[in-house]
């Protein structure tokens, strides 16, 4: 692609960085924000940056938030003896939306997956044991997409909690194999979330 101008090649560069953005789309993307007024500009570009300068991760369950604390975890209103274990952020919205959970949660930060050079050492699965270990959790719940690294970080994460008297569950498999929560319905998540099953029924005897 030739462009007229180094700057306007630059920005599209970067904006083709993104997920699912090519050029030809990342260029309309620039040539959109010439358009705009440059307050509008500034706007977006400062949004960005304190994005990128100030988000926090949660101290208790790794979620992305604007506090040390997020709302969830800092709520009274929610459910602090269940913890749903999800991968990342957009799972946590994902079941936020389907409004059929009132527990808390533990953000991964992944899935082991030995092909991707990732292990149980990467994810926050030490933390998730200390949260257990404390004595107010009674219930876990496994949310984790239906796919060969989800099931291989499930198995995992239940060897290492088996032995805690907690109840281990895992969500309905209303979702086909290979299927990742974020592009599940919210009726069919919610449904999953609700009629979940002990994780014990689901090993083979």
């Amino acid at each position: 692609m030739n462009f007229s101008s180094k700057l306007l090649e630059n920005a599209v560069f970067e904006f083709s960085k993104l997920p699912g953005i090519g050029q030809k789309t990342a260029l309309r993307l620039v040539l959109h924000l010439l358009d705009q007024d440059k307050a509008d500009v500034e706007r977006f570009s400062t949004s960005v940056n304190k994005l990128r300068n100030e988000i926090q991760h949660c101290r208790t369950c790794l979620n992305i938030s604007d506090h040390t604390l997020c709302d969830i975890c800092a709520s009274h209103k929610r459910n602090h003896q269940t913890i749903c274990v999800v991968e990342d952020t957009r799972d946590v919205m994902a079941i936020e939306n389907t409004n059929q959970y009132n527990g808390v949660y533990h953000v991964l930060g992944g899935l082991i997956s030995p092909m991707d050079g990732i292990g149980p050492t990467d994810l926050e699965i030490d933390s998730l044991i200390a949260r257990i270990r404390a004595g107010e959790v009674k219930e876990v719940i496994f949310a984790l997409s239906a796919t060969m690294e989800g099931d291989t970080t499930i198995f995992y994460l239940h060897k290492k909690l088996k032995d805690f008297n907690i109840s281990i569950s895992i969500i309905a498999r209303g979702i086909a194999f290979g299927g990742e929560l974020e592009y599940v319905d919210e009726i069919t998540l919610g449904r999953s979330i609700t009629t979940r099953i002990p994780y014990e029924n689901t090993l083979a005897k």
